[in-house]
């Protein structure tokens, strides 16, 4: 047998250190695990190795492409695992990898302890302590030039005390273990074998809502097309609501070509506007406004004065055309064309939609013109203020096209956010944001019993998911009412308007919503009794003002004895936002339940009295003892919001 190559032998020697089992990593790197900037990013790993050595480990984060690392030191927690926290500063592509040592040091001073606790003489230990700094101060393997100053004075210290007991002390004090754990050798040094991705979205990606209207129907009169202008009118409306995206359907030029009529007729009246999503006509395509919206040079004042709102416009991103888009004369192998030689209708049997046509990314010459074409319409629109995209029925599309496409538009504004619109099977979702999608559709809107919610929104928020997947709960869509909101009636709505809203950190509703209308109706009273504005505006406030809304995966049900109250809070890691909520998901008769008080999160026994206040009525009072009760009468509120008061913080 050959001698093996003496140098491997040497390098797998000294990485005796095992790194495993280390989160977040999606798919062992192949897809980057997500955060959103400013916030705390967590890592966590088993470190060990043989032995009962010290251990030392770090976190090293850097943007991708760049030289250096910027390094944490990572917390031994318990049973090998460790765990470090970072925030990303900047939008875009980082990476992290893991570093551990057996820290020399350490060992010293715990064993040189020992010693002398059991009387022993430590002269020797002293002296080889000491080596141990010095050998710091010249090798250089970390820390600041600070570091090394404080070292210094350390060391000099230790010339200038005689005793034994003064050495022992500066030796092993507390500064000098925090010195020597930037500065000391790194005994056996073993790195993961490669960094992992990490995608940083803006804010915006992690905590928005929604509000989604037509804007050819916001003229208030059913004999009149809406304009932009008028979608500016009602810009004031939507920010009070306490929204902060303004979301279209399509806004181009409509086919005529088997135009869909009223009432989703198949014949198409004088006048009948026809689906938005027939995207295409002679007037222009997926570039083109419909020309009843009014001019580029209006879509501009829009956008302008949605900001000055504190709104951003979010448009609809339809991979599809009616039989007169543009593209089917200038790009005929763009499409599907049946034996007879005409061009192939959508359909998903025995569903026909023949007022569009399907692309056909598998034809042999859709590469790479299509997917140019395809690219160069998002980054048209993102020239013009738009950075918000939600894209219609992604799943059926190439998942390749989309991590490409992704990507491309991150390279000219990696703040773009893409919502997926995908109701389909659950590893299709879950690929969609592995590729890139900064935000996804779920089953949230069918998603109606207390257990149906505890079981996914666990899922949600506990499965490897939870790194990478980030669920926008619709409540409705302009094609999608769900039959609790048609069954219902007004605490229907109020129910799943504020789990969308609690639950989730993206959430969205279908303009018409806040009115608790189930109708199909064109010009709608605003004002009319009965509607929910006012619990919208809150909730959307409770969102604005407590940090703890603004994350997701803080999610925690805890108990409420009663199968139609779902009892649920969120908190930051610091206790000081601390919310819980409880809401009867029966919309027909009034529940009771005993339910605990989370006294053990603030350490406190169970018979310990805490501060809380009522969020919807603005009132404070004391909780004493861990079991309580509470009452939710859906013709008067069907929730109930508090928030809990860490002992000592009231003010």
């Amino acid at each position: 047998m050959d001698s093996p190559d003496q140098s491997l032998l040497q390098k797998l020697a000294a990485s005796r250190i095992a790194i495993e089992a280390i989160e977040p990593v999606v798919d062992e790197g192949r897809f980057a695990a997500k955060t959103i900037v400013g916030h705390a990013f967590r890592v966590e790993a088993d470190i060990f190795c043989d032995g009962h050595e010290i251990l030392a480990a770090s976190l090293l984060c850097r943007r991708r492409g760049e030289e250096s690392w910027r390094e944490l030191p990572m917390r031994h927690l318990v049973n090998d695992h460790w765990r470090a926290t970072v925030v990303f500063e900047e939008v875009g592509h980082h990476e992290f990898k893991i570093a551990s040592w057996v820290d020399l040091f350490a060992i010293w001073r715990m064993d040189t302890a020992k010693k002398h606790e059991a009387g022993q003489k430590v002269s020797l230990e002293l002296q080889e302590g000491r080596l141990l700094a010095e050998k710091a101060l010249s090798v250089r393997t970390g820390g600041t030039s600070n570091d090394r100053s404080a070292l210094k004075t350390l060391l000099a210290e230790l010339t200038s005390s005689p005793s034994e007991g003064d050495a022992l002390a500066v030796l092993t004090s507390d500064d000098m273990a925090v010195l020597m754990r930037r500065l000391g050798t790194r005994t056996n040094l073993t790195e993961t074998d490669k960094a992992f991705p990490v995608f940083v979205d803006r804010e915006k990606a992690g905590c928005s809502a929604w509000y989604e209207l037509m804007p050819r129907s916001q003229s208030g009169s059913p004999d009149r097309h809406g304009t932009f202008d008028d979608v500016i009118a009602r810009l004031p409306y939507v920010r009070d609501l306490g929204f902060d995206v303004l979301y279209f359907p399509p806004i181009h030029p409509i086919g005529s070509t088997n135009r869909k009529g009223r009432n989703n007729s198949l014949t198409a009246e004088p006048g009948d506007p026809g689906c938005p999503y027939a995207i295409g006509s002679e007037k222009g395509g997926h570039d083109a406004l419909h020309p009843e919206l009014s001019t580029f040079e209006d879509f501009a004042r829009l956008v302008q004065a949605a900001r000055e709102h504190g709104l951003e416009i979010a448009l609809d991103f339809a991979v599809q055309c009616s039989p007169d888009h543009p593209w089917i004369k200038q790009h005929p192998q763009w499409f599907d064309w049946r034996a007879d030689g005409t061009i192939k209708f959508a359909e998903n049997p025995p569903k026909k939609y023949e007022d569009i046509v399907d692309i056909h990314f598998y034809s042999r010459d859709a590469i790479p013109g299509l997917w140019y074409a395809l690219r160069d319409i998002v980054l048209f629109w993102l020239k013009r203020g738009v950075r918000l995209f939600r894209v219609d029925n992604p799943h059926t599309k190439p998942l390749p096209f989309w991590e490409w496409m992704v990507e491309e538009v991150r390279q000219v504004d990696p703040g773009v956010v893409f919502l997926a619109e995908a109701f389909t099977r659950p590893k299709m979702m879950k690929r969609l944001a592995k590729v890139g999608f900064s935000q996804s559709y779920s089953y949230f809107t069918w998603r109606n019993t207390k257990r149906e919610l505890t079981e996914y929104l666990t899922e949600l928020t506990r499965e490897e998911c939870r790194h990478y997947m980030r669920p926008n709960f619709f409540v409705n869509t302009p094609d999608i009412n769900p039959v609790y909101l048609q069954t219902g009636g007004r605490p229907g709505f109020q129910v799943r308007l504020f789990l969308a809203a609690t639950l989730g950190t993206n959430y969205g509703v279908y303009s018409g919503f806040e009115l608790c209308e189930a109708a199909a109706i064109r010009a709608w009273d605003w004002g009319r009794p009965g509607n929910i504005k006012a619990d919208i505006a809150f909730v959307n406030r409770l969102r604005r003002e407590n940090p703890a809304l603004q994350q997701f995966t803080n999610l925690k049900f805890y108990n409420a004895w009663n199968d139609s109250i779902l009892y649920y809070g969120k908190h930051t890691d610091d206790l000081a936002s601390f919310l819980l909520f409880a809401v009867n998901v029966d919309p027909h008769h009034p529940q009771g339940a005993q339910f605990e008080v989370p006294m053990w999160e603030f350490g406190l026994p169970d018979d310990a009295a805490i501060e809380a206040e009522d969020l919807v009525t603005g009132q404070p009072f004391t909780w004493t003892g861990k079991i309580q009760h509470m009452f939710l009468d859906p013709c008067q509120r069907p929730y109930m919001a508090w928030r809990l008061i860490p002992p000592g913080a009231w003010q």
